[in-house]
């Protein structure tokens, strides 16, 4: 139940919304072509995406778009109020400030196939003396124009570029205006050789990691886990002969993160350490 509420409009949409929650309390985002910026000032919240649940505690904050439906917070274990704020990015509100060319976080990533939709944001020192910034406008309204407005839209734009969450907070944002859905396969082979766990390729696809796994047997009749490393390991044995690199970055080009990993899961596969490998097939 929101018992507080308060909001800053820009260009008659809502930019900022400041709003106090007495749990038990759930909200369903609607689908429309806008992202948002939740930054929890007190207490805590879920986010809940396809069955799957993320806890978001005071200090911290979430990014997600609303192209697609089935996104909700809720919050029905704390006996104690929230308070939430959340900045809104409006496509429309964008093109019109960056009407000569969109900056790059707002552009479509290259090299990047994926449908994330959501994000669990770090927040670092900039990020929450931002908000102490925007909780000022709320208690001196009078001081609000379009000028400020736009700046504090772009000031939270450039800092969300500089965090460690950049690459999904541009493939979120650039939704709004490139609109693309690449299929499950297309995301399993763009990311096959890449150091992500199964964790974060359930995020790529937008599933759970329990939705992400069925969807993943029934396609391909075999667990992630052991599919995943099979094309690694093939693959890592296919650039052992046809080339020279040095067996740590072949291991390391192939998605492994740990080279006496690889050299263990190498030697369970071909019955052969990686070097031997070489060796044989060149000596055949």
């Amino acid at each position: 139940m929101m018992i507080d509420y308060k909001k800053i409009d820009l260009y008659g949409k809502s930019f900022v919304q400041r709003g106090t929650l007495n749990p038990p309390f759930e909200f369903n985002f609607p689908v429309s072509e806008q992202a948002c910026f939740l930054y929890m000032l007190k207490g805590e919240m879920q986010y809940e995406m396809d069955g799957q649940t993320m806890d978001i505690p005071a200090n911290h904050s979430l990014f997600l778009n609303c192209i697609n439906s089935g996104k909700q917070i809720h919050q029905s274990d704390s006996k104690e109020n929230s308070e939430i704020v959340i900045v809104t990015f409006h496509a429309d509100v964008l093109k019109k400030i960056y009407e000569r060319e969109l900056p790059s976080l707002l552009q479509s990533p290259r090299n990047m196939v994926t449908n994330q939709s959501s994000d669990k944001i770090s927040n670092d020192f900039l990020i929450q003396k931002y908000m102490e910034g925007l909780l000022y406008y709320f208690e001196n309204p009078s001081l609000i124009n379009d000028e400020i407005l736009i700046l504090k839209l772009k000031e939270i734009i450039l800092l969300l570029s500089q965090t460690k969450n950049a690459g999904t907070v541009q493939v979120i944002l650039s939704q709004l205006f490139s609109p693309v859905t690449y299929t499950f396969k297309q995301i399993i082979e763009a990311n096959l050789f890449s150091q992500v766990s199964i964790e974060e390729l359930a995020r790529k696809t937008n599933l759970s990691v329990s939705s992400f796994k069925r969807e993943f047997t029934k396609l391909y009749n075999d667990s992630p886990a052991n599919y995943i490393k099979n094309k690694r390991l093939e693959k890592a044995a296919e650039l052992l002969l046809v080339s020279g690199n040095r067996i740590t970055d072949i291991a390391f080009d192939c998605g492994f993160n740990d080279l006496a990993n690889f050299t263990r899961s190498f030697h369970e596969k071909f019955n052969v350490t990686p070097t031997h490998y070489r060796l044989n097939q060149i000596a055949k």
